[in-house]
């Protein structure tokens, strides 16, 4: 199997105040194609940064990265732009989606910006919208739409261009425990019977427990890789 992801000497350094403060430092991770893991620990571990970097919303202060099969760090903003347009998903904890469109709308957007025909648009909108369980509520807008129908439209929205990854930051963060449930089993489907890659941060233990593979990020570091199975994943030394 591929991997989809493959991080090294992966280091990212802020300046707050002109007091540099390292995100993350020094971090080897690979990730291969069909994976369900999970980004874990304490706030300010490094998780977001690590996901920013990998889906090319930001870049590295050093080290490389590497999606799809193609060294990202060093792209130019509008083959970054490309690339995430037409191989990343995004899930947000705040949901993200457009409050003037409907849900249908916030779906074809994405494939819009592909250039898509409109017929084609609606179609597969449609197809994937009635796939997360939101076919009636295809012409609502976000504002009538509970938190978890939301987070379903943006799952939607992030499968709807075709990505071979959709990295999710907090994606029940706002969600109950049986919506987060629910919104789980989802992306697992999704997962399975897509074949899409999913990478997710999360405080939430409901979701470390869904996924697969658990990796654990302290000060900026990977302190903990493995298997829900019990048996390690490439964990450091």
């Amino acid at each position: 199997m591929n991997d989809i992801v493959l991080c090294e000497g992966l280091s990212k350094t802020y300046e707050d105040h002109h007091v540099p403060v390292k995100a993350l430092q020094d971090v080897d991770l690979a990730v291969a194609e069909g994976e369900f893991t999970a980004l874990v620990g304490p706030s300010g571990s490094g998780k977001t940064t690590l996901l920013n970097l990998v889906g090319g919303l930001d870049r590295p202060s050093a080290g490389t990265v590497t999606l799809d099969g193609r060294r990202i760090d060093a792209l130019g903003a509008g083959a970054l732009a490309d690339l995430r347009l037409w191989r990343v998903g995004f899930v947000f904890q705040a949901y993200n989606l457009i409050p003037v469109l409907t849900a249908r709308e916030n779906v074809e957007l994405i494939m819009e910006l592909q250039g898509a025909p409109s017929t084609r648009r609606e179609t597969v909108a449609r197809e994937i919208l009635a796939e997360v369980g939101l076919a009636d509520l295809a012409e609502r807008r976000p504002a009538e739409l509970s938190g978890g129908q939301q987070q379903r439209v943006a799952v939607a929205r992030a499968m709807a261009a075709g990505p071979a990854i959709v990295l999710a930051d907090e994606p029940t963060a706002n969600l109950d425990s049986r919506t987060s449930a629910d919104l789980l089993e989802l992306m697992r489907s999704l997962n399975e019977s897509r074949g899409v890659t999913f990478l997710v941060s999360t405080h939430d233990p409901q979701v470390m427990a869904f996924c697969r593979r658990r990796i654990t990020l302290r000060d900026g570091r990977i302190v903990d890789d493995r298997l829900q199975d019990g048996s390690s994943g490439s964990e450091p030394e």
